[in-house]
């Protein structure tokens, strides 16, 4: 597994993403702000739906294409379902059934997913903890300095990526702490966890993973280690 995640590249393809319906005419269904929050209510369907300073509030039962923001959150509500989510400098939180088709991807944020949430695609960030709970991630895990808790029952399937700070010459992020990656109970992760920086890595002895590469496994037993 060899994924590099390209932050400056990413903000600055959001900001275009973001900007181009500022500049002409949004389809009827999309919807954009500046300087603002976007709700888009419970059962509601919407195109893109995008940010620039605030968030991106998907209500339960809702479904939109791509939900991105620039300096704000995105909220996936309860059985919602997205395309894409994407922010800057902000956190992603998937509510309880809530579905992804595609990827989900934070710079400078945390992710969560609630219990049976599920991204069909690769979910990765930066900065920031990632944490599933009960979730299901069907390509893959990628962080640098973020902590990763896969709780218990949770699913992955590509597995998981700790990329090293300065890759491919972008800048430092001033984080030397090693993040600590912990595996839950009853948790499976499917495919290679490869770390390319120093972590701690903790898994539970009813856990299933994949091969190992660049860590020693710490097993625990009970709840959390």
């Amino acid at each position: 597994m060899r994924r590099i995640l390209l932050p400056l590249a990413l903000s600055t393809a959001i900001f275009a993403a973001l900007a181009a319906p500022l500049a002409a005419t949004a389809a009827d269904n999309d919807i954009s702000k500046v300087n603002g929050t976007v709700q888009v209510d419970a059962g509601q369907h919407a195109g893109d739906v995008s940010s620039v300073n605030g968030s991106v509030h998907i209500g339960d039962g809702a479904v939109v294409q791509e939900a991105s923001t620039v300096n704000g959150s995105v909220d996936l509500g309860a059985q919602a379902h997205a395309a894409k989510l994407g922010t800057v400098n902000g956190a992603i939180r998937l509510a309880t059934g809530s579905q992804v088709d595609g990827t989900v991807e934070a710079v400078n944020g945390a992710i969560s997913l609630a219990r049976s949430a599920q991204v069909n695609g690769h979910l990765s960030n930066v900065n920031g903890g990632i944490t599933l709970d009960a979730a299901h991630v069907a390509g893959g895990l990628e962080t640098v300095a973020g902590d990763i808790t896969v709780g218990a029952g949770s699913h992955v399937e590509g597995g998981i990526l700790v990329d090293k700070p300065n890759n491919g010459g972008w800048f430092h992020f001033g984080n030397d702490r090693k993040p600590t990656i912990v595996i839950g109970p009853h948790a499976v992760v499917q495919g290679t966890l490869e770390f390319r920086r120093e972590v701690v890595l903790k898994v539970s002895d009813s856990a299933q993973i994949g091969a190992v590469k660049g860590a020693t496994v710490e097993k625990f037993s009970g709840a959390a280690p």
